[in-house]
């Protein structure tokens, strides 16, 4: 009744794309950030700076809240640690969770199987397993000075494809992508595309960008967005401002069309 009531007047379509990154070492900030923005966005994402200062019962507490949580660590590691990562975050149950593509075929094919294998002895849904390609901070000079001569959408499409053929739910990409995976990869695809910001937030360390209302249109399933929503005075009003926004480009295709 209270998700209800929060998108009532807005479309709930453009609220459920959104996971909100509550990239904060401190559980009560999240926990408070999580509670205001039930029924504001589809769920949220704990990365590597909360896990690391608050451990699985720091991820335990804000699932608890209610909300779909990407847990966002990005595995990388031989196959056998990651293997062993997968199943012991598993008990968290999170609506996915993430490795790198550039961890290769058999490390994927190993959290894969973890996955699928950890969530059979819970009882369980597997989480979403998606691969992270390229990071969105990395821009062409960044991918050369690491040795990877190809540019980021090419080397997006690589390890894309690669996530694919290894069986996982979709890949994290930049919104500057979305269109050609889509197309390379088909509509059941998974996309979660970080580095979103609305034309009125400052872009911060995010270089391959794109605004919300964009990204949906280009074929995003998701989409991560932290500074616009959790560093802003208001953090519910920034939630409907995007909300907003994606339901008015929408309704504007919808009518087009």
């Amino acid at each position: 009744m209270a998700a209800k009531q929060a998108t009532e007047g807005r479309d709930a379509r453009a609220v459920a794309p959104i996971l909100v990154a509550l990239d904060t070492t401190d559980p009560a900030r999240a926990a408070g950030l999580a509670d205001a923005l039930r029924g504001h966005v589809g769920g949220l994402k704990l990365g590597l700076e909360f896990f690391m200062a608050n451990g699985a019962a720091g991820v335990a507490r804000i699932s608890e809240l209610g909300q779909p949580v990407f847990l966002d660590l990005k595995f990388h590691d031989i196959p056998n640690t990651v293997a062993g990562a997968v199943r012991a975050v598993a008990p968290l149950r999170p609506f996915i969770l993430n490795v790198h593509a550039g961890g290769g075929r058999a490390m994927m094919l190993a959290a894969r199987d973890a996955a699928r294998d950890s969530a059979a002895k819970l009882g369980i849904a597997p989480p979403k397993l998606i691969a992270v390609t390229v990071l969105t901070s990395f821009a062409g000079s960044d991918l050369a000075e690491v040795g990877v001569p190809a540019g980021p959408q090419d080397q997006v499409r690589r390890l894309a494809a690669l996530t694919r053929d290894c069986g996982l739910d979709g890949v994290v990409c930049s919104a500057k992508e979305i269109a050609v995976l889509r197309q390379d990869l088909g509509a059941d695809f998974l996309l979660v595309t970080p580095g979103i910001r609305p034309a009125w937030a400052a872009s911060g360390d995010q270089k391959r960008i794109m605004t919300p209302a964009e990204a949906m249109e280009a074929g995003a399933d998701h989409l991560v967005i932290g500074r616009p929503i959790t560093g802003a005075d208001d953090p519910v009003a920034a939630a409907k401002r995007i909300a907003d926004e994606i339901a008015c480009r929408a309704g504007d295709d919808r009518t087009q069309a």
